[in-house]
């Protein structure tokens, strides 16, 4: 049994688990996606039927890194969640959700060709509602939809938060999302939410599905099940059925996203959801320092919540941890630039260094001291597929497949320009098309017909032939290729369709309605792999939450003050009081080499400077573990600990 060579006992215990329910508590950087895949192969390897094996994790990256692990273990691809058949299945929750609902569509009362809206499309919804009840200056689009979210990943519907509402605010959010709802509806879309929501409503409505979904997949493993809201641990449950045969995998100490209504007791009550659970707990760390490791362990053992564990390792003691303090966010953005800078010309590459920040306004003073620096980077979270020339592209295909999509048949048509201005598209959309002049018919008539053309080459073309025809025909390639300050963006174009050429072996259109999907779900740490024009080795800048499920040789925590990290805010609610101590942890243990922490005495936020005092998670760290450092011996430490 190859797959068990190099395995700790902890994990060979996990993966020679087979039957009834088990719960996998893996410390950071122990080694549970090794753990996990092992275990499909061992599944497999006693016979288990490769399509009765079901591993559901939340990015596209992950399931992608399993897949590959599995392939190499078995010798075989493994099937993409949307068109692969045979198995094992690993996907994530909501491409699972698309899988499922396109699958029984009839059953789900759901249009088997709906449309996905990502976040930008539910964000324009949301404005567009708002702005027509004179509310978008109250009530931010944003702080809007992230309440609809929340309220989804509870289970919480539309009407009964609108007919329940205790506040004007409330009425009003549930006034908006009843209109939201009506707005996906006519436009036969569904939102992230309502992959997961809607799944579990087929799965709860109709038990011949269920039966047949639980006969189908009788191995279930759940990776970051610490992240589970609601709605996905339902899933689960009823998934898993009488057989118990499910893997629970995660970590209570990197539970933080509690604010997309994640909750730490679905796996804190694992054991009595599943009776006879067998537990293992990973602790062997392979990823850190045992400096770095040490400094973790400090800080997390201070909450109480938590299934108590310490990591150990057998790696090196490895350098102390640096703590820089300048007087203000510049001294702290150039020193990070500057040590950025030197770690490079020693030989770390760019690649291997991430530079974490609790608040995206932090970001403007790091970009700045890289760009003086002459250091390459890129901002986490401008992901390709949010780039306006791509949305562009894909616009026009989504509104060629699916001509009742209004949001992106309005940005098409309106790139180039073509004439057809705001008021032209309101009539449109009110239903008074007749009562527009001949010339706006005929422009309307032309574009039509060009959505038309492009439809019939994704129903008849491989992905990557449709995209370049939908790029020429659209007149984008022509506009683009004409000023050469746009020679970027034609060059995103470009490599969009590069993109395009992975799905060429799936059948017309699936290769194009694949692509589509996988745009639609892209999280911020896919956009780490997402494809990019440039092609050069970069730092990484990024929030902490973004850099969750990653690692890097060099990693600088920025901004520990008190009352940025941890963060205080007056709409934080009922949000765990330890999760920022949570937060801390995982980006402690993001790092395998060298650990940067450092803060400024003063910061400017939203236009105005505050004075800031150390974070007190710098106390939790033993000062033997700690170095003080400088900018070239320009800045004294401004801190004592």
């Amino acid at each position: 049994m190859s797959y068990l060579e190099g395995l700790n006992d902890r994990q060979k215990e996990a993966v020679l688990h087979t039957e009834g329910p088990l719960l996998i508590v893996a410390g950071a950087g122990a080694g549970k996606t090794t753990t996990i895949t092992r275990r499909i192969a061992h599944l497999l390897a006693v016979g288990a039927p490769p399509a009765s094996i079901l591993a559901v994790t939340f990015t596209n990256k992950a399931a992608g890194e399993m897949r590959s692990r599995i392939a190499a273990l078995i010798g075989r691809p493994l099937p993409h969640a949307a068109y692969g058949t045979g198995g094992p299945l690993v996907t994530t929750f909501h491409s699972l959700g698309v899988r499922l609902l396109r699958e029984f569509s009839n059953e789900a009362r759901i249009p088997a060709g709906f449309s996905i809206w990502d976040r930008d499309d539910s964000m324009r919804a949301i404005k567009r509602l708002l702005v027509a009840r004179g509310l978008e200056k109250q009530y931010p689009p944003r702080q809007v939809l992230a309440r609809i979210s929340r309220e989804k990943g509870e289970g919480v519907e539309a009407e009964a938060l609108r007919d329940g509402a205790v506040s004007p605010y409330e009425r009003a959010i549930g006034d908006v999302w009843t209109a939201y709802e009506k707005a996906k509806t006519a436009e036969a879309a569904l939102d992230f939410d309502d992959l997961l929501a809607q799944t579990l409503n087929l799965l709860t409505r109709d038990s011949a599905v269920l039966e047949r979904l639980q006969e189908r997949y009788r191995f279930l493993t759940i990776d970051e099940y610490q992240d589970t809201n609601r709605i996905q641990y339902e899933i689960a449950r009823l998934l898993t059925g009488k057989r118990n045969n499910i893997c629970a995998v995660g970590d209570v100490d990197q539970c933080i996203y509690t604010w997309r209504s994640a909750t730490i007791e679905n796996l804190l009550s694992f054991e009595r959801t599943f009776p006879g659970t067998k537990v293992v707990l990973l602790e062997q760390n392979y990823r850190s320092t045992q400096t770095i490791l040490t400094a973790a362990n400090a800080v997390i053992e201070k909450n109480r919540n938590r299934v108590p564990k310490r990591l150990v390792t057998d790696n090196p003691t490895g350098e102390a941890i640096s703590l820089f303090a300048g007087d203000t966010e510049r001294d702290e953005a150039t020193f990070v630039a500057r040590t950025a800078r030197s770690l490079i010309a020693s030989g770390t590459p760019a690649s291997e260094i991430a530079v974490l920040f609790r608040e995206n306004f932090q970001s403007r003073a790091l970009e700045e001291a890289c760009i003086a620096a002459n250091i390459p980077y890129r901002v986490l979270g401008t992901r390709f597929f949010e780039r306006a020339e791509v949305k562009d592209v894909l616009a026009y295909i989504k509104a060629a497949r699916n001509p009742s999509n209004i949001h992106d048949f309005t940005r098409a048509v309106a790139v180039p320009s073509r004439g057809i201005g705001k008021t032209t598209l309101d009539k449109v959309l009110a239903g008074h098309e007749a009562s527009l002049p001949a010339a706006a018919r005929t422009k309307l008539e032309k574009f039509r017909s060009q959505l038309s053309t492009m439809a019939h080459a994704i129903a008849t073309q491989k992905a990557s032939d449709a995209l370049r025809f939908v790029v020429a025909q659209s007149g984008i390639e022509k506009m683009l290729s004409e000023s050469p300050d746009d020679e970027g963006r034609l060059g995103n174009v470009s490599e969009l369709i590069s993109h395009a050429s992975r799905y060429d072996t799936l059948p017309a259109p699936q290769g194009i309605d694949l692509l589509l999907e996988d745009a639609a779900l892209m999280s911020e740490q896919d956009s780490l792999a997402a494809p990019d024009a440039q092609r050069k080795p970069t730092i990484a800048l990024m929030t902490v939450h973004a850099a969750k499920g990653l690692e890097f040789d060099v990693v600088f925590v920025t901004g520990l003050e008190h009352g940025l990290f941890p963060s205080i805010r007056k709409d934080d609610g009922d949000r765990d009081p330890e999760e920022e101590r949570r937060l801390f942890y995982v980006a402690l243990t993001r790092a395998r080499k060298n650990l940067f922490l450092t803060l400024a005495g003063s910061r400017l936020k939203y236009g105005s400077r505050e004075h800031t005092y150390p974070s007190e998670f710098l106390t939790d760290i033993d000062q033997r573990l700690l170095s003080y450092a400088d900018v070239e011996s320009s800045y004294e430490p401004i801190i004592s600990l």
